[in-house]
């Protein structure tokens, strides 16, 4: 059945899209142009997508670094830069 008309976008290759990774409308609308247009369909890709589970919302619901596979070193980096006052990296404010 389709849920887009206007790209010819199916259930099936929504949730193909979801397997793959994409956890929003917005993501599916990235990999297929589903819900860019009339934006008719984007309820029922909500609906597709429930509220399953998601890798990525996993990881904000815990506040975990998505960046974790990066190693310490590179979480390290990025905690310092997020915790930096602006002007303290040479920033032109």
């Amino acid at each position: 059945m389709y849920v887009c008309s206007c790209f010819g976008i199916t259930e099936q290759q929504v949730k193909q899209h979801a397997e793959s990774g994409a956890c929003t409308p917005r993501q599916i609308a990235s990999a297929c142009k589903a819900g860019t247009d009339c934006g008719g369909c984007v309820r029922r890709i909500q609906a597709l997508l429930g509220r399953g589970a998601c890798p990525r919302r996993e990881l904000i619901e815990r506040r975990a670094p998505a960046f974790v596979e990066l190693g310490p070193q590179a979480a390290d980096a990025a905690a310092q830069a997020a915790d930096a006052v602006p002007g303290e990296l040479g920033d032109a404010a």
